[in-house]
């Protein structure tokens, strides 16, 4: 699992010479630097052939065999995908009431579709929604929100659907949740070039708590992480499709092999980046799901002009960042910062649309919040006035910036406590987690035993599991290694994940904070778990023994983490189970 920039000297061969100092001391002690890979190799390394052992073990004909290991690429995905939707599906409206901050997001998403912008609902809505026959007390009056609409229109698809009660307003994140589960297994075999351990990141996204929560909670973290995972996908992509262009400029030499060019690496033109334009495109929804999309746009950003920093470095370029600075960061900045302010200003069209109403008065009512601020507002005693040649454009966008600074107001001084609120530190080892539902049952009720000796519980509990995500703080500090000592861009780009999605909670000490923020980086955590148990495995020159023992300990701690899902299943689907029950999970005191 070696760095493709790292240098590593053939011994006996010329190339050592330019290997780093430490390492030409350490061979007076008998070191002998790891093989180097061609450059080509480098630049694009190859997938792993698929292996047949297995299926010809579980009887299959050596053909079938072969042709099963090559179709793994997406049937493993495909396979992990759906078990993740069973789960997240089976019995998806339970609880049948609305949960937790559904109540604001469920009928926003509904108030969206209807009017193209939040409406106002009184009180008593969530009771009127849920009786039968049902009734929808929704107001054209324009209601003041705190997130962009992105997430409400996900939502309220959902809800167009199947109507405005939980399985309808659960259902687009539920499906959000199995295509993340599918897309971050894809992620992974292009990252650590390994069908297996792509499957084995997205499975433990499938079985991880947190995430499966919140795949079956109408809440906008979910569509967040989605928008974030996929963006970080198709960086993967266009850094593959590019260095894969460098690579094929490379002349080659007399062997036939590819050699660094300096001339090549300095000067060659990587071409239109598409997949780059669509990450700027899913970074703009996710900045228009919620604002802390800007700190992951921010991140990656600086992550995709460093590959390329890293590709134009391994092709022989001398001065790297000055070649990058000259090719590629003008089209870096322009494929994704515009890209994604563009996108996030046309998903407020329905605000936008909003006409509202002139009265006799000559002051505007809106149909959205804030829609037509600029026309009525009087900051000196006149006002803004209408009729001027660019009013139709710049009038919206002045209102649209007087709203986003009251939100912003509001997102930094929202400091009222909280009974489930967390610091971030605690973030990692779950000690927090934030309960969405709670019922205690009489005995005979909902499902409790009529024997029962006292109340029952019946929990929507939003914790990760626990031992995923306690394996993931040991699995984080070996990515520090390999990054930090090892130079393995992979570990820099998990980590870039994790530090986009995490660190920036920190800077909000005194704000009103939950532990359910971090499912934006829970598929980076995998990703992390899954680099680990890679490492455990050995190397595929190990001796056997080696690899006996890293696959016990490897398929001991998968073994556990699906234990572990399986056991506090009833808390993270809301069953009924005997108080006993109930309290034999409650590991820790804060979990209550």
């Amino acid at each position: 699992m070696s760095s493709d920039t790292a240098t590593h000297a053939q011994p006996g061969n010329a190339a050592g010479q330019h290997a780093p100092a430490w390492q030409r001391r350490l061979r007076r002690f008998g070191y002998a630097g790891q093989a180097r890979p061609g450059v080509r190799e480098r630049l694009v390394p190859p997938y792993r052939e698929p292996g047949t052992r297995l299926w010809e073990t579980l009887g299959a004909p050596p053909s079938a065999a072969a042709r099963i290991a090559r179709w793994s690429g997406w049937g493993g995905p495909l396979l992990v995908a759906l078990c993740a939707g069973l789960t997240r599906f089976w019995r998806l409206g339970s609880p049948d009431n609305v949960i937790f901050d559904e109540t604001y997001y469920a009928k926003d998403a509904w108030s969206v579709w209807k009017f193209g912008y939040e409406g106002t609902w009184p009180k008593s809505a969530n009771d009127q929604i849920l009786q039968t026959p049902q009734h929808i007390p929704l107001s054209e009056a324009p209601s003041y929100v705190v997130h962009p609409p992105v997430g409400k229109w996900v939502i309220g698809l959902g809800e167009q659907f199947f109507g405005l009660h939980p399985y309808g307003w659960r259902f687009m994140v539920a499906l959000l949740g199995t295509l993340s589960v599918l897309m971050l297994c894809r992620i992974g075999r292009r990252l650590f070039r390994s069908t297996f351990l792509g499957c084995l990141a997205g499975a433990l996204l499938a079985v991880d708590g947190l995430h499966f929560v919140m795949s079956r909670t109408a809440l906008l973290d979910l569509v967040l992480m989605f928008f974030v995972l996929a963006a970080f996908g198709a960086l993967l992509i266009d850094r593959d499709r590019a260095r894969a262009r460098l690579a094929a400029a490379l002349p080659a030499g007399e062997d036939g092999t590819a050699r660094p060019d300096p001339a090549v690496a300095r000067s060659l033109k990587l071409g239109r980046r598409p997949w780059r334009i669509a990450a700027g495109v899913f970074l703009g929804l996710a900045i228009g799901t919620k604002w802390n999309g800007l700190y992951i746009l921010a991140a990656f950003g600086l992550m995709a002009v460093l590959w390329d920093v890293g590709a134009r470095r391994t092709a022989g370029a001398q001065r790297p960042y000055r070649a990058v600075l000259r090719r590629d960061l003008g089209w870096a900045f322009l494929s994704t910062v515009p890209v994604a302010i563009v996108t996030y200003i046309a998903s407020w069209s329905g605000w936008f649309a909003a006409s509202g109403t002139f009265d006799r008065l000559h002051a505007w009512r809106d149909s959205g919040y804030f829609r037509h601020w600029a026309e009525s507002e009087q900051p000196d005693g006149g006002g803004y006035g209408t009729g001027g040649t660019f009013d139709w454009l710049l009038n919206p966008l002045r209102s649209l910036w007087h709203y986003e600074t009251e939100v912003y107001k509001f997102h930094v001084g929202l400091d009222s406590p909280h009974i489930y609120q967390s610091n971030p530190w605690s973030w990692l080892v779950q000690s927090r987690p934030v309960s969405y539902f709670y019922q205690s049952p009489r005995a005979g009720d909902s499902g409790c035993p009529k024997d029962a000796a006292e109340k029952c519980a019946r929990e929507v509990l939003a914790i990760g599991t626990p031992l995923l995500w306690w394996a993931a703080c040991f699995a984080l500090v070996y990515l520090l290694f390999r990054w930090a000592l090892r130079r393995d861009w992979r570990a820099g780009a998990i980590l870039c994940g994790v530090a986009a999605g995490y660190l920036p909670w920190f800077l909000y000490q005194d704000r009103t904070i939950f532990s359910f923020y971090a499912v934006v980086f829970v598929p980076f955590v995998c990703l992390a778990v899954a680099m680990m148990i890679g490492a455990l495995l050995g190397p595929s020159g190990s001796t056997e023994t080696r690899r006996v023992v890293g696959a016990v300990g490897a398929g001991a701690l998968v073994l556990l983490i699906f234990w572990n899902f399986i056991y506090f299943f009833p808390l993270f689907t809301g069953q009924t189970m005997p108080m006993d029950a109930w309290r034999a999970r409650m590991w820790l005191d804060t979990w209550i």
